[in-house]
């Protein structure tokens, strides 16, 4: 059987931590800043994991990461 082939968007936008989880970027960070306060930009700037029910569709699109 060859190989997967890793989903290059996906492995740009997650990473594995050592436990296993899968961390991501939060999202509206990209662009009409001015509207949002300084307190919800600070707080988007931080990680997060990947919610539990996406976990497994996501560790097939980056198999050897």
């Amino acid at each position: 059987m060859p190989k997967m082939k890793t989903h290059r968007g996906a492995a740009k936008r997650f990473s594995l931590t050592k436990s296993g989880k899968i961390k991501r970027a939060k999202a509206y960070k990209s662009h009409i800043l001015t509207k949002k306060s300084s307190k919800r930009k600070r707080n988007l700037r931080k990680g997060a994991y990947v919610a539990a029910m996406e976990e497994k569709t996501i560790r097939k699109l980056i198999p050897y990461k």
